[in-house]
């Protein structure tokens, strides 16, 4: 390692301009045995343990400050999260053949000594695939104005419920490049499986055909599975959602990445990978302040609505016409944040719900609250506006603001301290971005209770938006969209991180 690190200071004075063969600086440095010095550093920094652990080495071996942990050659420095080499004179990462193979061929000697195997193989075409490649040289271009994945959803019968959430599923990026590169393996019998339905679906979606679809196999498959969902009726929206993830999610445990779950709670299928969060919830006692933590998996988060049964905490940061979360509203007017710092507050459970406290050994008033220990890659919000009890049945139609961009940080359960008995505090870090995230579904509900019909917006592109009225497809102004009533609201993360 020292001598790799001494040939690239011997080289440091020498100034090139890139050229299309790649970056000049780092070619400079293939002298002597620099691939032997260069599966050192893989070896012993890069590839070696855990995260943690290269970002203590980084720490004693470094004087630089870097939000990433790096190591420093000069010119040049490693990432040792990905292994990635990028060039301070060139200002930009660099790709060099010769030193791809070594990071790849040192990552998986890695896997295999941490026996872990081989956590993903990167796709690379075989000889068959080349030639068809150079025998249809046509692509389909992808333009901003392109309207591929749009496709209208023929009703079946009331089932404007399935097509909503269809148009929602369809349009979850990482979801969408899950099925369009044939990840799934079936161990299923034939005409079974729900997830081979949704492969197909994505198919038809991206095919660039435009007539609606008649999705009549993925609605026999779940009136199959999801026995409660069959027949004609009109069906809530928000129940076929998690209806459909749970079959999904059972469907998916045949792939890769479900059979390496050893824990049958902690699967790692593609379901559990873009949609599942972690919620922590505290109770603490309130004589001897002991806390009682536990985690829980959600897929969505259902949140309380001023109007409804439930007394609403007054919240009003935005009575005087405040910014919240990067969206204006108007004064008096309920937001998504108040929602979200509602339902994270610590709440008084009472004398009617005392609790054994393992500190005093008696049973104590206490008070809980929940926070976000973990966030999903899509967040899906839950608006409660359907009502229903012994006494009332009814809808909620109380507007609710919401941002194009929403950040999570001060409903983190790390951020619990920055905030005081719920009121809400600007997050410190203003430069993370790793609880950051942006709109690209609204499933909204229109009329009663008794009657209605649910239509979806979703984001083709950047700032375009569609609105999906089943076999109809319009579009659709941002306006429209943060005006709408909003009943299931899909955020995506803003910057994801490939460990």
């Amino acid at each position: 390692v020292s001598c790799f690190i001494a040939e690239i200071q011997r080289n440091s004075d020498v100034v090139c301009v890139m050229s299309p063969a790649g970056c000049s600086h780092v070619s400079g440095f293939k002298v002597d045995n620099w691939k032997q010095n260069l599966r050192l550093i893989y070896q012993c920094f890069v590839w070696s343990g855990s995260v943690e652990t290269r970002k203590r080495k980084v720490t004693l071996n470094s004087m630089h400050q870097s939000p990433v942990p790096v190591l420093f050659f000069s010119h040049s420095a490693i990432d040792l999260l990905y292994g990635g080499i990028y060039c301070f004179v060139c200002q930009d990462y660099i790709y060099d053949k010769e030193m791809e193979q070594i990071a790849k061929e040192e990552q998986r000697k890695a896997w295999k000594l941490q026996g872990i195997g081989e956590k993903y193989s990167m796709w690379e075409p075989t000889k068959r695939e080349l030639e068809l490649l150079r025998h249809n040289p046509k692509r389909r271009k992808i333009t901003a104005n392109c309207t591929i994945g749009l496709r209208g959803l023929i009703n079946l019968g009331n089932t404007c419920f399935m097509n909503c959430i269809v148009q929602a599923l369809t349009h979850t990026p990482l979801l969408r490049d899950f099925f369009l590169s044939d990840r799934h393996k079936c161990e299923m019998q034939s005409n079974s499986c729900l997830v081979c339905e949704m492969s197909q679906l994505f198919q038809e979606f991206y095919s660039g055909h435009r007539s609606p679809h008649i999705p009549f196999r993925l609605l026999h498959l779940v009136w199959t599975h999801a026995r409660h969902l069959a027949g004609y009726e009109q069906q809530d929206a928000h129940e076929f959602l998690i209806a459909a993830l749970d079959v999904l999610h059972r469907h998916c445990k045949g792939d890769d990445n479900g059979k390496k779950a050893n824990n049958p709670n902690h699967c790692s299928c593609i379901i559990d990978q873009i949609f599942t969060g972690g919620l922590q919830s505290d109770v603490t006692c309130q004589v001897c302040h002991g806390v009682s933590t536990t985690i829980d998996p959600f897929w969505d988060i259902s949140l309380d609505l001023p109007g409804s049964s439930t007394p609403f905490w007054p919240l009003s940061p935005g009575s005087d016409g405040s910014v919240v979360n990067g969206d204006s509203h108007p004064s008096g007017a309920t937001t998504l944040t108040d929602c979200l710092r509602r339902f994270t507050r610590p709440e008084h459970l009472g004398s009617s719900a005392k609790i054994k406290c393992s500190g005093c050994h008696s049973y104590q008033e206490s008070t809980k609250q929940l926070t976000m220990k973990r966030l999903p890659i899509v967040a899906c919000f839950h608006l409660k506006r359907f009502e229903h009890s012994a006494k009332l049945r009814r809808k909620i139609t109380t507007y609710v603001s919401f941002p194009l961009e929403l950040d999570m940080t001060p409903f983190m359960a790390s951020s619990k301290e920055s905030r005081m008995n719920g009121q809400y505090q600007q997050p410190v870090d203003s430069l993370n971005n790793d609880n950051k995230y942006s709109l690209f579904a609204v499933v909204n509900h229109q009329g009663t209770l008794e009657s209605g019909h649910y239509t979806t917006f979703i984001r083709q592109h950047k700032d375009q938006w569609f609105k999906c009225d089943d076999a109809i497809i319009t579009k659709a102004s941002i306006k429209d969209v943060l005006d709408s009533e909003g009943y299931l609201l899909f955020y995506h993360k803003q910057f994801l991180e490939y460990e």
